[in-house]
């Protein structure tokens, strides 16, 4: 099976192309231009390199969200708008579920976070056993101190810390006394911290087995918190209350 992937859901921006296991191109770019101007020359790129043509491509794969409101509504509108002339079956997976398929090489566990902003994250945690990634609870967004609360609960170990909030619950003086408590946060190397194409693909075959895939028209964003200007809305209107 060929797979189309893409991800778009924060600064940086990547294209992968997979035939069954293998990764035929994977395209990744942090260069902070603007998803519209970069996405589809990424793809036009890839499968020329890859000498594809869109009828030898069978899943079209994106990460669905969490994450930037503006960069996920970019991503799925492409897929949707590659999907439309043939039909082609779709696929929207979870980026930190991504995330943690890119480290299925290692056991261990996996601590995928998302910047959210105002001291919150988009996070999921998975443990790594023999390949297998295992989800541990569904994504989520919160704050730094409700991790810290639920890392807690939890008990001892060592989570690898993934994505483009990393480097923020690395360095947060909210979680700063874990180690106190036994539970210690690694930082995963550079080359797999960042979401990727390549994990979407992984999680896609997934998808694909279990019969999750869907029309282009059906492919909606998970986005698991209003837009800034809703949430300002709703704040505005308890207020006046």
């Amino acid at each position: 099976m060929r797979i189309l992937a893409l991800d778009s859901t924060a600064v940086a921006a990547s294209v992968c192309l997979m035939d069954g296991e293998k990764i035929v191109a994977d395209c990744y770019q942090n260069t902070r231009q603007t998803h519209s101007q970069t996405l589809m020359p990424m793809v036009q790129f890839a499968m020329q390199c890859a000498g594809w043509q869109m009828r030898d491509v069978d899943l079209l794969a994106v990460s669905a969200g969490p994450g930037s409101f503006t960069g996920v509504r970019i991503g799925i509108s492409c897929i949707k708008g590659l999907a439309f002339p043939d039909h082609k079956p779709c696929c929207g997976v979870s980026v930190l579920q991504a995330m943690a398929e890119n480290f299925s090489h290692q056991d261990g566990r996996i601590c995928a976070v998302m910047d959210a902003r105002c001291r919150q994250v988009y996070n999921a945690l998975f443990e790594i056993k023999n390949g297998k990634v295992i989800r541990l609870c569904e994504d989520r967004a919160l704050t730094l101190d409700e991790l810290r609360e639920d890392l807690l609960k939890r008990g001892e170990g060592t989570y690898i810390l993934m994505g483009d909030g990393a480097l923020l619950c690395r360095q947060a003086p909210e979680l700063s006394g874990l180690s106190d408590a036994g539970i210690l946060l690694k930082m995963a190397p550079e080359t797999l911290c960042m979401q990727r194409a390549s994990g979407v693909a992984r999680a896609a075959i997934k998808a694909y087995n279990e019969e999750k895939t869907v029309n282009g028209d059906k492919l909606l964003p998970v986005y698991l918190r209003l837009p800034q200007a809703q949430r300002e809305l709703k704040k505005r209107q308890e207020g006046a209350k």
